[in-house]
């Protein structure tokens, strides 16, 4: 069976077929004098859950990250939300029926609200929704939850969906590897899995009903695959792709300390990719040189208000802190609008988002929450090396608009007697062809540019990525592309500031090579991808990295270039012949 690909890996072993019990609740209705007494036991059991969510943040706090504990804050304040108790209150009153009924319309109300919102995020926080109703339900019927913490041997969760409290208190030592029906790469559950470094296939419908407890299953979480029951030549294939998975982790491991530098000694910056301030350690696992990319967006694509700057700037220091030493941490400011909606706030239902109010457009008009965040980050740079970078410049006005903001924050700063690095460096995403063909005029404003491939390919050729009918446009290595990177690369180092790439393109071993010819200064990608790349790095040299490109930018389609670039690398590699 094939799903997402939500935690990288490869496990073989027994099911474990996990049911979240369906509780048959009563309905029944309750006399007008009999009201007050189900509201107190109403009240009484969201105490108990209450009770519940603070013992299990408290172990949480000792022995799992801070994301961990936010999922079980977030629970918090659902239970404690007021508006929730007073439409269930409100329902039993009104309505006069038992509480187990009105819970369970009243949330069900709820589901269906984010169920049918077109923003991705809020569909995932069904799941929180479901999980605090199953809490409150099991409380009033004085039913136990059914845990995962007493698993006591290997296996593989097979489950329809698992709620985040359930995924925090299982036992990770004997879970080897997550296999659901539901699903994606940003629910908590994936966020989970990686952070807990178990393989971890999503999205996949029904295999839950396709399995039995003890059946034996294959999980390939790096190309998200699911074998159920297979043969003995399958397990075979599989335990030798599993030592070759381990062997090959361990070598890599090997190059932590050596710098990313060619044969003959080009020497460029291998940095990390981050979402969330605890994947920081992952970087510094892997090796990493710096964070080339800390997406801020987490901080605001949650329900509720937008992030305070007490939130904001405690976000930022943990990481700053963490990479003291190790190497800079660049933050890029908040990127939503497209298909990243922050709840609660308007006008953010557009025609053609990818192309409307987002990223600078949007912290332009709303100079408020950008002036937060600014403030939040300058407080933060005196605890390490920080820069800051602008996604989705467009044009010079845009940059000298957002650079104004910066300069009138950092006023604020002084005049406040709050210190910050008067030093800080600022750069300029290139993601825009706009940008792109005027990269010249911005790198002469700032300190370094950044390329953002995943959109600058998207937008340049004219092709939804998420759209399956033309998908097959989408083609890193069209002649047009390179051409911009090409472009991109030379205006920077005219002006003497190096050039990243931040986007997917840096992670792929496939381009590395490439890259390196036409000049590319830093590759930031996710860190799991840091040591693979860095492999590659140390197996050519510069003067056969700029042959290469040379070949290529004479060749014209992009069809030609993957087969050259492809019998290129297998030649050296014997890993890119597919």
């Amino acid at each position: 069976m094939k799903g997402i690909s939500a935690s990288p890996g490869i496990s073989i072993g027994k099911v474990f077929l996990y049911s979240t019990q369906t509780l048959n609740f009563p309905s029944y209705s309750i006399e007008e004098d009999e009201v007050d007494g189900e509201i107190t036991r109403f009240n009484n059991a969201i105490e108990r859950v209450r009770r519940d969510l603070v013992e299990l943040a408290e172990k949480t706090r000792k022995t799992a990250g801070k994301k961990d504990l936010e999922i079980i804050e977030t629970h918090l304040m659902m239970i404690e939300d007021p508006d929730l108790k007073s439409q269930i209150t409100q329902g039993i009153a009104e309505e006069c029926r038992n509480a187990e009924h009105i819970v369970e319309h009243v949330i069900s109300m709820m589901t269906k609200t984010l169920e049918d919102a077109d923003d991705e995020y809020l569909k995932e926080r069904v799941v929180d929704l479901i999980d605090i109703q199953s809490r409150i339900l099991h409380h009033l019927m004085y039913i136990e939850r059914t845990s995962l913490v007493d698993i006591k041997e290997e296996v593989i969760l097979v489950a329809q969906n698992l709620l985040p409290s359930e995924v925090l208190t299982m036992n990770k030592k004997y879970i080897k590897g997550i296999v659901l029906d539901a699903g994606g790469k940003t629910s908590h559950t994936a966020i989970l899995a990686r952070s807990f470094e178990i393989p971890a296939v999503l999205g996949l419908s029904n295999v839950s009903k396709k399995v039995r407890n003890g059946n034996t299953i294959v999980v390939d979480g790096n190309q998200g695959t699911v074998i159920l029951r297979p043969g003995r030549s399958v397990i075979d294939t599989y335990k030798l792709r599993l030592e070759e998975w381990i062997k090959h982790e361990k070598d890599l491991l090997g190059l932590h300390n050596l710098p990313a530098e060619t044969k003959d000694g080009h020497k460029v910056m291998l940095m990390a990719n981050i979402e969330i301030p605890e994947e920081v350690n992952s970087a510094v696992a892997h090796g990493a040189s710096g964070i080339g990319l800390y997406r801020s967006e987490f901080l605001f694509l949650r329900p509720g208000e937008v992030a305070s700057e007490e939130e904001q700037f405690d976000a930022y220091a943990y990481v700053l802190k963490h990479m003291k030493g190790k190497g800079p941490v660049t933050i890029r400011t908040i990127d939503v609008g497209g298909d990243k909606v922050i709840p609660g706030l308007k006008d953010f239902d557009e025609e053609n988002p990818i192309l409307g109010w987002r990223a600078v457009r949007f912290c332009l008009s709303r100079k408020d929450i950008f002036r937060i965040q600014l403030r939040a980050m300058l407080r933060a740079s005196v605890y390490g090396s920080l820069k800051i970078m602008f996604p989705m410049i467009s044009g010079g006005e845009e940059l000298e608009n957002v650079l104004q903001v910066l300069e009138e924050v950092k006023e604020s700063c002084r005049q406040e007697k709050i210190p910050f690095d008067e030093e800080i460096q600022v750069g300029s995403m290139i993601e825009v062809p706009s940008a792109a063909l005027i990269s010249d005029i911005i790198a002469k404003k700032v300190d370094f540019l950044s390329i953002g491939t995943n959109d600058l390919i998207q937008y340049t050729i004219a092709v939804d990525r998420g759209n399956e009918k033309i998908a097959y446009l989408y083609q890193p290595f069209h002649p047009g592309v390179l051409r911009f990177l090409k472009m991109i690369i030379d205006n920077g180092h005219q002006f003497d500031i190096p050039v990243a790439m931040c986007g997917e393109m840096a992670s792929d071993p496939i381009f590395t090579v490439l890259l390196l010819g036409l000049g590319l200064d830093e590759f930031s990608m996710s860190p799991a991808a840091i040591l693979e790349v860095k492999k590659i790095i140390r197996s050519v040299t510069i003067t056969e990295a700029r042959e290469l490109a040379e070949t290529i930018m004479d060749m014209d389609t992009y069809t030609k270039i993957d087969e050259y670039v492809r019998k290129w690398l297998n030649e050296r590699f014997d890993i890119f012949s597919t």
